[in-house]
């Protein structure tokens, strides 16, 4: 928590923190999730997986000097392009595995981590890296919401399958914290010069708000399903007692995309 608020905050002075702690989260993200979705008991390959890391964080790279740097405008399709030629290459002289599970697994893991991860640099760059800031905080809330109010009285499971700790209960309360927090974002003297540069209404952030509570925990289910389906417990073992990093950033990943279109749609009415 720390690393992002100080690389956010950062922003303005030098935008490498923020481009080193997530292209950090984009190889740690691949690594774990190359494993959770191998299937038919191919374990993933170290050479994919590296000429995978190395596409993602070019593309990020580039995605970043696109929006800041106007000399290298557009330049951000030149990594993605390349790493789809070397990819898909790279799979002709590996006749031993199953081409099928190699590519699907590849790019799934990509897309799932990397994608995101670029959003949040477009809303940072474009916007404001202290709405990207507002989003972390409002993850947490949500959370803490979730957690405190579901253990108190959560009784209705949310999605019992795949997440049995989950409660209707704790979505509310987690709403609540969440949908509080953005409407003082937005009409609170100190909180708005502190994220909302960009003076978005309260309906806008009361609608990033929910957005965040709904993807939040769509995020956070849709991790567990994977790590059902791969039969483990934890993405990867890199945070002791916590699991992975895609155990940290899985509602991260699904509240990026959301905000990002909800933030596109905002400005173009």
């Amino acid at each position: 928590m720390a690393l992002i608020v100080a690389s956010l905050l950062l922003w303005d002075t030098s935008k490498w923190p923020f481009v080193v702690l997530f292209a950090t989260f984009i190889i740690l993200g691949i690594h774990e999730a190359a494993k959770l979705l191998s299937h038919n008991g191919q374990k993933p390959s170290s050479l994919i997986k590296a000429i995978d890391m190395a596409g993602a964080v070019l593309t990020f790279l580039a995605v970043v000097a696109h929006y800041n740097v106007p000399s290298l405008t557009g330049m951000f399709v030149i990594p993605a392009a390349g790493y789809l030629l070397v990819r898909f290459t790279t799979q002709l002289y590996m006749p031993s595995r199953n081409a099928l599970a190699d590519v699907s697994q590849s790019l799934g893991a990509v897309a799932y981590v990397t994608l995101p991860i670029i959003a949040l640099a477009i809303i940072a760059s474009s916007f404001s890296p202290r709405i990207v800031l507002a989003m972390f905080v409002f993850i947490w809330l949500n959370d803490t919401g979730a957690f405190l109010v579901g253990c108190a009285i959560g009784k209705h499971r949310l999605f019992e399958r795949i997440s049995p700790k989950k409660s209707w209960e704790g979505v509310v309360g987690g709403a609540a914290f969440v949908i509080a927090a953005a409407i003082a974002c937005a009409s609170v003297a100190c909180l708005q010069q502190v994220f909302n540069p960009i003076n978005l209404s309260v309906a806008t952030w009361i609608t990033l708000g929910i957005a965040t509570v709904i993807a939040s925990t769509l995020g956070d289910l849709f991790e567990s399903l994977l790590k059902r389906t791969a039969g483990v417990k934890d993405s990867g073992n890199i945070i002791p007692g916590h699991g992975g990093i895609l155990d940290r950033i899985d509602s991260l990943l699904f509240v990026a995309l959301a905000t990002l279109i909800i933030l596109q749609i905002a400005t173009l009415s």
